[in-house]
């Protein structure tokens, strides 16, 4: 081992040792902070770069970032639960309760079959603060589409996604978005 995988070990074990001790009541506030922390982060991400080169731009970046980080996240889902790709729809909604979102956002799976499941995104923490705030809805759909689609296929490439509906679309009250997950035939 080099010296510098030693240094790299010895730090992560102090950060380990600092949560060994804590109650499963703490850890889940530490869990849930860091989350809040991770979309904090996203936020002024964004925020940065639309003031810098207008929401096009800005929206264009986070659909880039998208693509690549929900592939590492469905892949460390996959991983910490002991999953391999290929699971289907019943693989894909499990993992779905195990992403960043799912410990600040209310979210549900519905009318879900071998085949087939609908997810909603019944209370987005995002969207919630705009509309708190007198804001629009933020048009989030074109990085849902790859955000969604992206996550999907990485748990099964069978999956196909289509959304039903999400911000700027027209959207009732029990949701802010909803995507319909198909499992193709033959796949």
């Amino acid at each position: 081992m080099s010296e510098r995988a030693g240094l790299e070990g010895e730090r992560l074990d102090e950060g380990l040792r600092l949560l060994q001790n804590l109650s499963k009541e703490e850890l889940i506030r530490i869990i849930v902070d860091d989350a809040k922390n991770w979309i904090a982060h996203d936020g002024l991400w964004f925020l940065a770069v639309e003031q810098a080169h207008g929401m096009d731009a800005a929206i264009a970046a986070d659909r880039a970032a998208w693509e690549k980080f929900t592939v590492i996240e469905a892949q460390r889902i996959l991983d910490r639960l002991g999953l391999k790709p290929g699971g289907g729809i019943g693989a894909l909604v499990e993992c779905l309760k195990h992403r960043f979102y799912a410990r600040l956002n209310l979210q549900d799976a519905i009318e879900v079959t071998d085949e087939r499941a609908i997810f909603r995104m019944r209370d987005c923490r995002v969207q919630s603060a705009r509309k708190r705030k007198g804001l629009a809805d933020f048009p989030c759909k074109t990085v849902g589409l790859v955000e969604y689609s992206g996550f999907a296929r990485t748990i099964d490439p069978r999956i196909r996604t289509q959304c039903i509906a999400c911000p700027p679309d027209e959207h009732p009250e029990e949701f802010w978005c909803a995507w319909e997950f198909t499992l193709e035939k033959g796949g």
